[in-house]
C-alpha cells in the first residue's frame, strides 16, 4: 500500500513538473510572438522586396491573418531553443552526470537545424516550386497573386522542412534515453521511406523533378540519423561494459 502510495505521488510530482515545463515554453512563445508581432511590418517588406508582383489583398483582415503567420513563424524558431531547454530539464533527473553534459549539446543544434531546415525550404524548395506552377501557365492566365495565398503557400513550402531537418538531433537525443536504437530505426527503414516519400509528393508539384529534388534530402537526413544513432548507441555500449568491467574486477 505505501508502495503504490509513492509511486501515485511520483507520478503527480512529474504531472507537475511536465505541465510546469510546458506553461514556460507557452509564456515565452508568446512574448515572442508579441515581440516580433511590433516588427511583422519590416519582416513583411524584407520578404515582398523582390517579388516580380504585387500582392492582392481581398479583404482587411487578410493582411492581419499574413502578419501572424509571419510572427508565429519567427516565434516558433525564436521559442525552440527555450522548449529543447525545457525538455532537457524534465528529463535531466533521470540522466548521469555525464548524460546531462552530452545532451546540453543538442539544445543549440535544435535551434540550427530548424534554421536550416526553413532556409531550404525557403531559399531551394519554394522558388523551384513557384516557379514550375508559373511556368505552367503559359501566358494564358492573368497572374494575380493575394498576400493570404502567397504566405500561406509559403509556410507549407517552408515550415515543414524546419521540423524535418531537426530529425537526426532528435533520434540521437532519444538514443541517447534508450528510448530507441538504431537496430529497430533498420528495421522500420523501407515503412520511414514510405511516409517520407508520401510527405514529399503532398508538399510538391505533381512533377517528377520536384520529387526527386524533395526526396532525397528527407532520405539522406533519415540515414544520417540512423548513423548517429548508431554512434550514440554503441558508445553507452561501450560505457556499460567499462562500467561492468569495472565492478566485476572490484
Amino acid at each position: 500500500m505505501k508502495l503504490e502510495n509513492q509511486k501515485k505521488t511520483s507520478m503527480i510530482q512529474h504531472l507537475e513538473e511536465l505541465r510546469k515545463r510546458i506553461i514556460i515554453t507557452l509564456v515565452v512563445f508568446t512574448l515572442f510572438l508579441v515581440l516580433t508581432f511590433i516588427f511583422v511590418q519590416d519582416i513583411y517588406n524584407i520578404i515582398v522586396k523582390d517579388l516580380p508582383f504585387k500582392l492582392a489583398l481581398l479583404g482587411p483582415s487578410d493582411i492581419i491573418l499574413v502578419y501572424l503567420i509571419i510572427a508565429t513563424v519567427v516565434a516558433i524558431a525564436a521559442t525552440i531553443p527555450v522548449a529543447a531547454h525545457q525538455t532537457w530539464l524534465f528529463v535531466r533527473p533521470a540522466l548521469t552526470p555525464k548524460e546531462r553534459k552530452v545532451t546540453s549539446a543538442y539544445i543549440p543544434a535544435l535551434f540550427i537545424l530548424f534554421i536550416l531546415g526553413i532556409s531550404f525550404g525557403y531559399f531551394i524548395l519554394f522558388p523551384l516550386v513557384l516557379n514550375f506552377l508559373m511556368s505552367l501557365s503559359n501566358d494564358m492566365f492573368t497572374t494575380f497573386f493575394t498576400t493570404e495565398k502567397y504566405f500561406r503557400f509559403m509556410l507549407h513550402m517552408t515550415l515543414p522542412f524546419g521540423f524535418l531537418f531537426e530529425m537526426p538531433v532528435v533520434i540521437m537525443f532519444l538514443t541517447s534515453l534508450g528510448i530507441i536504437n538504431p537496430y529497430r530505426l533498420q528495421k522500420i527503414r523501407k515503412y520511414s521511406y514510405f511516409i517520407l516519400i508520401v510527405i514529399s509528393i503532398l508538399i510538391t508539384p505533381p512533377d517528377f523533378l520536384s520529387d526527386i529534388l524533395v526526396t532525397i534530402p528527407l532520405l539522406l537526413l533519415y540515414e544520417s540519423s540512423v548513423s548517429l544513432s548508431k554512434f550514440v548507441y554503441k558508445r553507452h555500449q561501450r560505457e556499460k561494459e567499462g562500467k561492468k568491467e569495472m565492478y566485476e574486477s572490484v
